[in-house]
Protein backbone atom coordinates (compact mmCIF):
# COMPACT_ATOMS: atom_id res chain seq x y z
CA UNK A 1 0.00 0.00 0.00
CA UNK A 2 2.04 3.57 -0.75
CA UNK A 3 0.73 6.64 1.12
CA UNK A 4 0.88 9.92 0.30
CA UNK A 5 0.04 13.56 2.79
CA UNK A 6 -1.42 16.54 1.36
CA UNK A 7 -0.12 19.45 3.34
CA UNK A 8 -2.58 22.67 3.06
CA UNK A 9 -0.07 25.92 3.58
CA UNK A 10 -2.14 28.69 1.24
CA UNK A 11 -3.56 30.68 3.90
CA UNK A 12 -2.96 34.39 4.21
CA UNK A 13 -3.09 34.33 8.43
CA UNK A 14 -4.49 37.80 8.35
CA UNK A 15 -5.16 37.81 12.10
CA UNK A 16 -1.84 37.19 12.53
CA UNK A 17 -1.25 41.15 10.94
CA UNK A 18 1.95 39.91 8.60
CA UNK A 19 3.04 39.69 5.86
CA UNK A 20 4.42 36.41 5.48
CA UNK A 21 1.97 33.21 5.09
CA UNK A 22 0.81 32.28 8.14
CA UNK A 23 2.43 28.89 8.00
CA UNK A 24 5.84 30.46 7.45
CA UNK A 25 5.18 31.89 11.38
CA UNK A 26 7.21 30.28 14.08
CA UNK A 27 6.91 28.45 16.65
CA UNK A 28 9.98 27.82 18.59
CA UNK A 29 11.75 29.96 15.68
CA UNK A 30 11.11 27.82 13.38
CA UNK A 31 8.33 27.80 10.44
CA UNK A 32 4.94 25.74 11.57
CA UNK A 33 5.11 24.52 8.12
CA UNK A 34 8.42 23.19 9.20
CA UNK A 35 7.16 21.16 11.94
CA UNK A 36 4.50 19.30 9.68
CA UNK A 37 6.99 18.43 7.30
CA UNK A 38 9.06 16.97 9.41
CA UNK A 39 6.35 15.00 10.91
CA UNK A 40 5.26 13.86 7.58
CA UNK A 41 8.88 12.54 7.05
CA UNK A 42 9.25 10.96 10.36
CA UNK A 43 6.14 8.87 9.22
CA UNK A 44 7.50 7.90 5.93
CA UNK A 45 4.78 8.99 3.18
CA UNK A 46 5.76 7.68 -0.05
CA UNK A 47 5.14 11.31 -1.65
CA UNK A 48 4.37 14.75 0.26
CA UNK A 49 3.16 17.63 -1.48
CA UNK A 50 2.17 21.22 -0.62
CA UNK A 51 -0.75 23.40 -1.56
CA UNK A 52 0.63 26.90 -1.06
CA UNK A 53 -1.68 29.87 -2.02
CA UNK A 54 -0.92 33.48 -0.33
CA UNK A 55 2.67 34.69 -1.68
CA UNK A 56 3.53 31.32 -2.82
CA UNK A 57 6.87 31.80 -3.51
CA UNK A 58 7.85 32.46 0.01
CA UNK A 59 6.44 29.22 1.18
CA UNK A 60 8.02 27.29 -1.95
CA UNK A 61 11.68 29.00 -1.44
CA UNK A 62 11.31 27.75 2.52
CA UNK A 63 10.19 24.08 1.26
CA UNK A 64 13.12 24.16 -1.61
CA UNK A 65 15.74 25.70 0.58
CA UNK A 66 15.01 22.55 3.89
CA UNK A 67 13.30 19.41 2.20
CA UNK A 68 14.15 17.20 -0.84
CA UNK A 69 11.52 15.76 -3.23
CA UNK A 70 8.43 17.80 -1.91
CA UNK A 71 5.99 18.71 -4.71
CA UNK A 72 4.12 21.90 -4.51
CA UNK A 73 0.69 22.81 -5.97
CA UNK A 74 -0.97 26.21 -6.14
CA UNK A 75 -4.07 27.24 -4.97
CA UNK A 76 -4.67 30.64 -7.08
CA UNK A 77 -8.38 31.63 -5.00
CA UNK A 78 -8.67 31.09 -1.35
CA UNK A 79 -12.41 28.77 -1.82
CA UNK A 80 -11.80 26.43 1.02
CA UNK A 81 -10.18 23.48 2.39
CA UNK A 82 -12.08 20.86 -0.55
CA UNK A 83 -10.63 23.42 -3.07
CA UNK A 84 -7.47 23.28 -1.98
CA UNK A 85 -6.87 20.01 -1.91
CA UNK A 86 -8.26 19.04 -5.36
CA UNK A 87 -5.47 20.85 -6.99
CA UNK A 88 -3.00 18.00 -5.42
CA UNK A 89 -4.95 15.71 -7.23
CA UNK A 90 -2.19 14.22 -9.34
CA UNK A 91 -0.63 13.16 -6.40
CA UNK A 92 -3.56 11.72 -5.05
CA UNK A 93 -4.21 9.62 -8.06
CA UNK A 94 -0.86 7.85 -7.39
CA UNK A 95 -1.37 6.75 -3.90
CA UNK A 96 -3.80 4.14 -2.44
CA UNK A 97 -4.10 6.37 0.75
CA UNK A 98 -3.50 9.85 1.03
CA UNK A 99 -3.69 12.38 4.29
CA UNK A 100 -4.19 15.55 4.38
CA UNK A 101 -3.10 17.94 7.02
CA UNK A 102 -3.02 21.61 8.01
CA UNK A 103 0.59 23.91 7.40
CA UNK A 104 -0.59 25.67 10.80
CA UNK A 105 -1.12 22.91 13.17
CA UNK A 106 2.40 22.43 14.23
CA UNK A 107 2.22 19.42 16.83
CA UNK A 108 1.15 16.73 15.12
CA UNK A 109 2.82 13.83 14.76
CA UNK A 110 4.11 10.48 13.47
CA UNK A 111 2.89 8.13 16.18
CA UNK A 112 -0.59 9.97 15.84
CA UNK A 113 -0.89 9.46 11.85
CA UNK A 114 -0.01 5.82 12.27
CA UNK A 115 -2.53 4.87 14.74
CA UNK A 116 -4.95 6.92 13.19
CA UNK A 117 -3.90 4.84 9.59
CA UNK A 118 -4.51 1.54 11.66
CA UNK A 119 -8.12 2.51 13.00
CA UNK A 120 -8.87 3.61 8.86
CA UNK A 121 -7.42 0.00 7.62
CA UNK A 122 -9.21 -1.60 10.82
CA UNK A 123 -12.35 -0.28 10.37
CA UNK A 124 -12.49 -0.54 6.34
CA UNK A 125 -13.61 3.15 6.24
CA UNK A 126 -13.68 5.54 3.60
CA UNK A 127 -12.36 8.64 5.41
CA UNK A 128 -10.99 8.56 9.20
CA UNK A 129 -10.65 12.01 11.01
CA UNK A 130 -8.18 12.84 13.08
CA UNK A 131 -10.42 14.51 16.43
CA UNK A 132 -9.92 14.87 20.13
CA UNK A 133 -12.15 16.24 23.16
CA UNK A 134 -11.61 19.51 24.50
CA UNK A 135 -13.70 21.71 27.36
CA UNK A 136 -13.78 24.33 24.84
CA UNK A 137 -14.48 23.48 21.70
CA UNK A 138 -15.40 27.19 20.16
CA UNK A 139 -14.61 27.72 16.71
CA UNK A 140 -13.66 24.45 15.40
CA UNK A 141 -15.84 21.89 13.45
CA UNK A 142 -17.67 19.42 15.61
CA UNK A 143 -17.72 15.52 14.96
CA UNK A 144 -21.88 14.57 14.67
CA UNK A 145 -22.06 11.00 15.45
CA UNK A 146 -25.14 9.20 15.23
CA UNK A 147 -27.27 6.95 17.72
CA UNK A 148 -25.23 4.12 17.30
CA UNK A 149 -21.75 6.36 17.79
CA UNK A 150 -20.52 6.19 14.27
CA UNK A 151 -19.21 9.51 12.66
CA UNK A 152 -22.08 10.74 10.36
CA UNK A 153 -20.76 14.17 9.70
CA UNK A 154 -18.59 17.39 10.55
CA UNK A 155 -20.37 20.54 11.35
CA UNK A 156 -18.24 23.95 10.81
CA UNK A 157 -19.04 26.38 13.83
CA UNK A 158 -20.79 28.75 11.35
CA UNK A 159 -23.42 25.91 11.03
CA UNK A 160 -23.77 24.31 13.89
CA UNK A 161 -27.39 24.09 15.56
CA UNK A 162 -26.98 25.28 19.50
CA UNK A 163 -27.31 21.25 20.27
CA UNK A 164 -24.64 20.28 17.85
CA UNK A 165 -22.82 23.70 19.16
CA UNK A 166 -22.44 21.94 22.68
CA UNK A 167 -20.57 19.11 21.39
CA UNK A 168 -16.98 18.60 22.69
CA UNK A 169 -15.43 16.23 19.92
CA UNK A 170 -13.76 18.89 17.48
CA UNK A 171 -12.57 18.11 14.32
CA UNK A 172 -8.50 18.37 14.20
CA UNK A 173 -7.74 19.00 10.81
CA UNK A 174 -6.36 16.08 9.67
CA UNK A 175 -7.57 13.05 7.70
CA UNK A 176 -6.89 9.68 6.05
CA UNK A 177 -8.94 8.81 2.76
CA UNK A 178 -8.61 6.13 0.43
CA UNK A 179 -7.45 7.85 -2.35
CA UNK A 180 -10.17 6.97 -5.06
CA UNK A 181 -12.96 7.64 -2.69
CA UNK A 182 -11.25 10.99 -2.10
CA UNK A 183 -11.22 11.91 -5.83
CA UNK A 184 -14.76 10.90 -6.83
CA UNK A 185 -16.03 12.69 -3.59
CA UNK A 186 -14.22 16.13 -4.44
CA UNK A 187 -16.10 17.33 -7.49
CA UNK A 188 -19.39 17.02 -5.52
CA UNK A 189 -18.34 19.70 -3.14
CA UNK A 190 -20.33 22.89 -3.23
CA UNK A 191 -19.86 26.10 -1.19
CA UNK A 192 -23.76 26.22 0.06
CA UNK A 193 -22.51 27.20 3.40
CA UNK A 194 -22.35 30.22 5.50
CA UNK A 195 -18.64 31.32 4.61
CA UNK A 196 -19.48 30.13 0.77
CA UNK A 197 -16.29 27.96 0.78
CA UNK A 198 -15.47 24.19 -0.55
CA UNK A 199 -15.00 22.19 2.61
CA UNK A 200 -13.26 19.41 2.45
CA UNK A 201 -15.37 17.93 5.83
CA UNK A 202 -18.06 17.78 3.66
CA UNK A 203 -16.55 14.73 2.45
CA UNK A 204 -17.26 12.84 5.56
CA UNK A 205 -21.29 12.94 4.38
CA UNK A 206 -20.24 12.25 0.78
CA UNK A 207 -18.28 9.24 0.89
CA UNK A 208 -20.05 8.13 3.98
CA UNK A 209 -18.13 5.39 5.60
CA UNK A 210 -16.34 7.30 8.17
CA UNK A 211 -14.43 6.82 11.75
CA UNK A 212 -12.63 9.04 13.97
CA UNK A 213 -8.97 8.36 15.62
CA UNK A 214 -9.49 10.53 18.85
CA UNK A 215 -5.84 11.81 20.03
CA UNK A 216 -4.79 10.73 23.74
CA UNK A 217 -3.55 14.55 24.23
CA UNK A 218 -5.66 17.09 22.67
CA UNK A 219 -2.72 19.90 22.05
CA UNK A 220 -2.05 17.52 18.83
CA UNK A 221 -4.12 18.59 16.93
CA UNK A 222 -3.53 22.62 18.08
CA UNK A 223 -3.88 25.62 15.63
CA UNK A 224 -2.69 28.87 15.37
CA UNK A 225 -4.52 31.66 13.88
CA UNK A 226 -3.32 34.75 15.85
CA UNK A 227 -0.88 35.78 17.73
CA UNK A 228 -2.12 34.88 21.18
CA UNK A 229 -2.43 31.30 19.95
CA UNK A 230 1.21 31.00 18.62
CA UNK A 231 2.27 32.07 22.24
CA UNK A 232 0.72 29.93 23.99
CA UNK A 233 1.76 26.68 21.92
CA UNK A 234 5.59 28.37 22.08
CA UNK A 235 4.76 28.38 25.85
CA UNK A 236 3.68 24.06 25.36
CA UNK A 237 6.44 23.25 23.31
CA UNK A 238 9.18 25.01 24.97
CA UNK A 239 8.13 23.56 28.43
CA UNK A 240 7.44 20.06 27.23
CA UNK A 241 10.76 20.05 25.67
CA UNK A 242 12.83 21.18 28.17
CA UNK A 243 11.20 18.72 30.97
CA UNK A 244 12.25 16.22 28.47
CA UNK A 245 15.80 16.95 28.75
CA UNK A 246 15.28 16.83 32.18
CA UNK A 247 14.71 13.43 31.77
CA UNK A 248 17.89 12.63 29.54
CA UNK A 249 19.65 14.23 32.57
CA UNK A 250 20.12 17.94 31.87
CA UNK A 251 20.36 20.23 33.98
CA UNK A 252 18.63 23.43 34.68
CA UNK A 253 18.71 26.40 37.80
CA UNK A 254 15.67 28.18 36.32
CA UNK A 255 13.68 28.01 32.98
CA UNK A 256 13.61 31.82 32.60
CA UNK A 257 14.63 32.75 28.82
CA UNK A 258 15.63 29.70 27.68
CA UNK A 259 14.39 28.17 24.08
CA UNK A 260 15.71 24.75 23.06
CA UNK A 261 14.24 23.95 18.90
CA UNK A 262 12.97 20.19 18.64
CA UNK A 263 15.76 19.37 16.80
CA UNK A 264 18.60 20.00 19.56
CA UNK A 265 20.24 17.14 21.45
CA UNK A 266 21.96 17.48 24.75
CA UNK A 267 24.09 14.71 26.76
CA UNK A 268 23.61 14.13 30.17
CA UNK A 269 25.05 16.37 33.39
CA UNK A 270 25.22 19.39 30.95
CA UNK A 271 23.85 22.46 32.18
CA UNK A 272 21.97 25.36 30.48
CA UNK A 273 21.87 28.83 32.22
CA UNK A 274 19.43 31.58 31.93
CA UNK A 275 18.71 33.55 28.87
CA UNK A 276 20.08 30.50 26.35
CA UNK A 277 18.24 30.31 23.04
CA UNK A 278 19.91 27.27 21.33
CA UNK A 279 17.86 26.16 18.18
CA UNK A 280 18.45 24.28 14.87
CA UNK A 281 19.81 20.98 14.15
CA UNK A 282 22.63 21.57 17.56
CA UNK A 283 23.99 18.60 19.01
CA UNK A 284 26.30 19.40 22.06
CA UNK A 285 27.68 16.55 24.42
CA UNK A 286 27.91 15.99 28.08
CA UNK A 287 29.24 17.70 30.97
CA UNK A 288 29.34 21.46 29.09
CA UNK A 289 27.85 24.77 30.48
CA UNK A 290 25.91 26.89 28.27
CA UNK A 291 25.15 30.32 28.83
CA UNK A 292 24.00 32.38 30.45
CA UNK A 293 23.45 34.96 27.94
CA UNK A 294 24.37 32.43 24.69
CA UNK A 295 22.65 32.00 21.31
CA UNK A 296 23.52 28.90 19.39
CA UNK A 297 22.15 27.52 15.97
CA UNK A 298 23.11 24.96 14.07
CA UNK A 299 26.16 23.68 15.91
CA UNK A 300 28.10 20.95 16.62
CA UNK A 301 29.80 20.97 20.34
CA UNK A 302 31.67 18.65 22.24
CA UNK A 303 32.13 17.52 25.61
CA UNK A 304 33.44 19.94 28.81
CA UNK A 305 32.60 22.76 26.60
CA UNK A 306 31.64 26.02 28.66
CA UNK A 307 30.26 28.92 26.49
CA UNK A 308 29.59 32.16 28.34
CA UNK A 309 27.49 34.89 26.46
CA UNK A 310 28.53 33.29 23.37
CA UNK A 311 26.50 33.60 20.08
CA UNK A 312 27.89 30.92 17.69
CA UNK A 313 26.35 30.27 14.16
CA UNK A 314 26.87 26.81 11.74
CA UNK A 315 30.24 25.81 13.61
CA UNK A 316 31.85 23.11 15.39
CA UNK A 317 33.23 23.29 18.87
CA UNK A 318 35.31 20.32 19.94
CA UNK A 319 35.46 18.92 23.59
CA UNK A 320 37.19 21.03 26.63
CA UNK A 321 36.78 24.03 24.99
CA UNK A 322 35.83 27.34 26.82
CA UNK A 323 34.99 30.38 24.72
CA UNK A 324 33.18 34.15 26.29
CA UNK A 325 32.24 36.12 27.58
CA UNK A 326 30.76 37.93 24.87
CA UNK A 327 32.28 36.17 21.90
CA UNK A 328 31.06 35.17 18.25
CA UNK A 329 31.73 32.59 15.94
CA UNK A 330 30.02 33.38 12.52
CA UNK A 331 29.22 30.43 10.53
CA UNK A 332 31.94 27.97 8.95
CA UNK A 333 34.03 27.83 11.93
CA UNK A 334 35.99 24.79 13.25
CA UNK A 335 37.07 25.26 16.83
CA UNK A 336 39.56 22.46 18.28
CA UNK A 337 40.29 20.29 21.25
CA UNK A 338 41.28 22.25 23.85
CA UNK A 339 40.98 26.12 23.02
CA UNK A 340 40.11 28.96 24.78
CA UNK A 341 38.45 32.24 23.36
CA UNK A 342 38.30 35.12 25.43
CA UNK A 343 36.19 38.43 25.15
CA UNK A 344 35.27 40.35 22.92
CA UNK A 345 36.45 37.90 19.90
CA UNK A 346 34.93 37.49 16.77
CA UNK A 347 35.77 34.33 14.59
CA UNK A 348 34.60 34.29 11.13
CA UNK A 349 35.00 31.00 8.62
CA UNK A 350 38.15 29.71 10.35
CA UNK A 351 39.98 26.56 11.79
CA UNK A 352 41.79 26.99 15.30
CA UNK A 353 44.25 24.34 15.81
CA UNK A 354 44.14 22.53 19.45
CA UNK A 355 45.56 24.42 22.03
CA UNK A 356 45.76 27.86 20.91
CA UNK A 357 44.93 30.85 23.02
CA UNK A 358 42.65 34.12 21.31
CA UNK A 359 42.63 36.13 24.27
CA UNK A 360 40.72 38.97 24.04
CA UNK A 361 39.59 42.03 21.66
CA UNK A 362 40.49 39.87 18.36
CA UNK A 363 39.14 39.34 15.22
CA UNK A 364 40.19 36.00 13.25
CA UNK A 365 38.31 35.94 9.46
CA UNK A 366 39.03 33.14 6.92
CA UNK A 367 42.13 31.96 8.94
CA UNK A 368 43.73 28.44 9.29
CA UNK A 369 45.77 28.44 12.82
CA UNK A 370 47.66 25.70 13.95
CA UNK A 371 48.06 24.18 17.53
CA UNK A 372 49.36 26.00 20.44
CA UNK A 373 49.06 29.18 18.90
CA UNK A 374 49.07 32.70 21.49
CA UNK A 375 47.13 36.18 20.06
CA UNK A 376 47.84 39.05 22.49
CA UNK A 377 45.12 41.73 22.71
CA UNK A 378 44.03 43.52 19.25
CA UNK A 379 44.46 41.22 16.70
CA UNK A 380 42.97 41.43 13.21
CA UNK A 381 43.32 39.05 10.56
CA UNK A 382 42.58 41.63 7.60
CA UNK A 383 40.61 38.91 5.22
CA UNK A 384 39.20 41.49 2.40
CA UNK A 385 40.38 43.93 0.31
CA UNK A 386 37.77 45.63 -1.12
CA UNK A 387 37.14 42.93 -4.15
CA UNK A 388 38.08 39.18 -2.85
CA UNK A 389 38.52 37.49 0.67
CA UNK A 390 41.88 36.19 1.24
CA UNK A 391 42.63 33.97 3.92
CA UNK A 392 45.76 33.85 6.26
CA UNK A 393 47.66 30.89 7.45
CA UNK A 394 49.57 31.35 10.90
CA UNK A 395 51.35 27.76 11.97
CA UNK A 396 51.93 26.07 14.82
CA UNK A 397 53.08 27.59 18.34
CA UNK A 398 53.58 30.61 16.64
CA UNK A 399 53.21 33.75 18.83
CA UNK A 400 50.80 37.03 17.83
CA UNK A 401 51.83 40.13 19.59
CA UNK A 402 49.34 42.60 21.00
CA UNK A 403 47.76 44.65 18.45
CA UNK A 404 49.13 42.60 14.84
CA UNK A 405 47.27 43.30 12.02
CA UNK A 406 47.92 40.46 9.59
CA UNK A 407 47.18 41.34 6.07
CA UNK A 408 45.65 38.82 4.15
CA UNK A 409 47.36 36.91 1.87
CA UNK A 410 49.85 36.33 4.12
CA UNK A 411 51.37 33.38 6.02
CA UNK A 412 52.93 33.01 9.50
CA UNK A 413 55.54 29.99 9.87
CA UNK A 414 56.05 27.72 12.81
CA UNK A 415 56.91 29.24 16.27
CA UNK A 416 57.44 32.35 14.55
CA UNK A 417 56.69 35.87 16.34
CA UNK A 418 55.31 39.25 15.33
CA UNK A 419 56.21 42.35 17.43
CA UNK A 420 53.39 44.49 19.15
CA UNK A 421 51.59 47.09 17.38
CA UNK A 422 52.92 45.19 13.57
CA UNK A 423 51.08 44.80 10.30
CA UNK A 424 51.96 42.18 8.16
CA UNK A 425 52.38 42.47 4.85
CA UNK A 426 54.67 39.87 4.00
CA UNK A 427 55.29 36.09 4.86
CA UNK A 428 57.05 35.21 7.91
CA UNK A 429 59.09 32.43 7.95
CA UNK A 430 59.33 29.74 10.99
CA UNK A 431 61.68 30.73 14.20
CA UNK A 432 61.69 34.22 13.02
CA UNK A 433 60.49 37.86 14.15
CA UNK A 434 58.75 39.82 12.31
CA UNK A 435 58.31 43.31 13.71
CA UNK A 436 56.36 46.12 11.16
CA UNK A 437 56.44 49.58 12.36
CA UNK A 438 56.67 53.04 11.01
CA UNK A 439 59.10 55.30 12.26
CA UNK A 440 58.42 57.15 15.48
CA UNK A 441 58.21 60.80 14.91
CA UNK A 442 58.31 63.60 18.52
CA UNK A 443 57.22 66.88 17.38
CA UNK A 444 58.23 69.04 20.69
CA UNK A 445 56.40 71.77 22.26
CA UNK A 446 53.21 70.78 20.08
CA UNK A 447 50.89 73.77 20.87
CA UNK A 448 48.01 72.30 19.30
CA UNK A 449 47.37 70.32 22.38
CA UNK A 450 48.08 73.18 24.45
CA UNK A 451 45.24 74.96 22.29
CA UNK A 452 43.11 71.84 23.41
CA UNK A 453 43.84 71.80 26.97
CA UNK A 454 43.13 75.26 27.00
CA UNK A 455 39.51 74.57 25.91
Amino acid sequence: MTTGCVILAGGAGKRMKSEKPKVLCELLKKPMLGWVLDAAEDFGFDKIGVVTGYKREMTEEYISQNYDKISTYFQDEQKGTGDAVSRAAELIKSVDRVCVLCGDAPLMNAETLKNALTLHEKTNAGVTIISAEISNPFGYGRIIRDNSGKVAAIREQKDCSPEEAEICEINGGAYWFNSAELLEALPKLNNKNASGEFYLTDCVEIIGNAAAYICEQPETIAGANTRKDLFELNNTVREKILYKLMDEGVSFITLDGIIIGKDVKIGADTLILPNTIITGKTVIGKNCEIGANSHIEDCTIGDNVVLDNVKAVSSTIEDDVKIGPFSQLRPGCVIKKGVKIGDFVEIKNSNIGENTAVAHLTYLGDSDVGRGVNFGCGCVTANYDGVKKHRTEIGSHAFIGCNTNLIAPVKIGENAATGAGSTITVDVPENALAVERGKAKIYENWHGNFERKKK
